[in-house]
């Protein structure tokens, strides 16, 4: 489908005052064939080609912002998961710790803004090369600025690694407890049926079945949905889906332009566009504010799930009209600290954790970026994971988890993570689980629904 320039601006001229821009362009670079048996020698290809490939997209994202005066927000890198690069290296953290340092260098030299992939895909089993890198978690991540972790926990066809759930409760706690108010926890995110060409951190990595190098570009206009929203205050539910669609339709198709450009620009492969609804910390740059601008008192009320539902079906078909290359998370996100709206209905009283989770069974992401007790249990974390990542696995959809226990914090208490990551209030939680249940590990068989082969 051709794509004026024309019809480019005049979405430009709709959106400029809601906050419309190109969230990231993330550059998903594939270094298995840097790998060696001699760290120092893997390490420095690696470095090199993270910054030559890191600059080139930077020089290029400039120039493709000042032709459309659509601004990128976030240039971005996702490499191959780290767990597999240090299959041949020995089983010690320090090495895994060196190589996320190599990452966050590496980032920092050629001014991209986070890197991903310092994880592995576990949902199961476990490689002694996988144990070694979720051990050196903590370390890593609390020494870096840049680097991002991931964990696939679980799939439908394999169902959920309770061993690696278990194991990871632990990992949490200490990872909070190693850097200021937990925030090292905001930089690693565990997930069901991970997609492998998500342009979004924390998340990202460049997986299996990727070329080389590719490109996938992630939109987001939260704001510009509130918009048209607030102006259809009298329509039905069933035209106010279509005005969205129409809207998510128009900005997937700017965004494309952009992506595709910027991709034959650098000489590489156009991946994918990510069309999710991300909102930041500005004023009307909420997803909470969409759905309470549709009639719902306050996010967390009955009518709440109805309508996240709607907004994310009317926003993936609105995508796969505009674009044949829709993928990554494509849905929408429901931080709680970096959406103004989330943290109102949390303080409010509205929005617990049990309905914040009942809201992830119909959205794309999951349980992300909320705050809870520093003294929160390793079973109960763990245990928060495992009903998630079942709502991912039985539904045969993406679901992920970011949970931050802020040390010395009580439940009400509010943190400030600072920039993107803005502040949350401190969610209450059991400080009790199902521990016998949590500590029997083993595997949580996939569903009959697996078998469609």
């Amino acid at each position: 489908m051709r794509i004026s320039v024309e019809e480019v601006f005049e979405t430009v001229k709709m959106t400029l005052d809601h906050h419309f821009d190109i969230r990231t362009v993330t550059l998903g670079i594939n270094l298995t064939d840097c790998m060696d048996r001699n760290f120092n020698s893997f390490d420095a290809r690696a470095h090199e080609r993270i910054v030559e490939k890191g600059k080139l997209l930077n020089r290029c994202a400039r120039i493709i912002e000042q032709k459309y005066g659509i601004p990128i927000t976030n240039r971005r890198i996702a490499v191959t998961p780290a767990a597999i690069l240090l299959e041949p290296l020995p089983r010690k953290k320090q090495i895994a710790v060196r190589f996320a340092k190599t990452l966050d260098a590496a980032a920092r030299k050629a001014n991209i803004d986070f890197i991903g992939g310092f994880g592995a895909m576990v949902q199961k089993g476990m490689t002694g090369s996988d144990e070694n890198m979720i051990d050196a978690v903590p370390q890593a991540l609390s020494k870096t600025q840049r680097v991002c972790g991931f964990l696939n926990l679980a799939s439908t066809e394999a169902g959920i690694n309770m061993d690696a759930v278990v194991k990871f409760g632990h990992t949490l706690r200490e990872l909070a407890e190693r850097s200021e108010n937990g925030v090292g926890c905001a930089k690693i995110a565990v997930f069901a049926n991970a997609p492998q060409d998500n342009p979004f951190m924390a998340g990202a990595h460049h997986g299996a079945g990727e070329p080389d190098f590719s490109l996938n570009i992630g939109i987001s206009g939260p704001g510009v949905v509130r918009n048209v929203v607030l102006q259809n205050p009298n329509c039905d539910l069933t035209q106010l889906s279509e005005v969205i669609k129409r809207t998510v339709f128009k900005i997937t198709r700017a965004g494309e332009l952009i992506g595709r450009e910027l991709a034959n620009m650098m000489d590489i492969y156009f991946g994918i566009v990510d069309i999710s609804l991300a909102p930041t910390t500005l004023a009307g740059d909420s997803v909470a504010e969409i759905i309470e601008a549709m009639g719902i008192e306050q996010m967390g009320l009955p009518g709440s799930t109805a309508a996240l539902a709607m907004l994310v079906d009317a926003v993936k078909k609105g995508g796969a009209m505009a674009s044949g290359n829709v993928g990554g998370l494509s849905g929408t996100f429901i931080p709680v600290s970096e959406d103004a709206g989330m943290v109102r209905a949390v303080r409010a009283g509205t929005l617990t954790l049990e309905k914040l989770e009942a809201l992830t069974s119909v959205c794309s992401v999951g349980l992300d970026m909320f705050a809870v007790p520093g003294d929160t249990p390793a079973e109960v974390l763990s245990a928060i994971i495992a009903d998630e990542l079942a709502i991912g696995v039985i539904n045969n959809k993406t679901t992920s988890v970011r949970i931050i226990p802020v040390p010395g914090k009580k439940p009400g208490d509010i943190v400030h993570f600072g920039g993107l990551l803005g502040s949350a209030p401190i969610m209450k939680v059991a400080k009790t689980a199902s521990h016998r249940f949590i500590i029997r590990k083993g595997r949580i068989p996939a569903p009959i629904q697996a078998l469609r082969n």
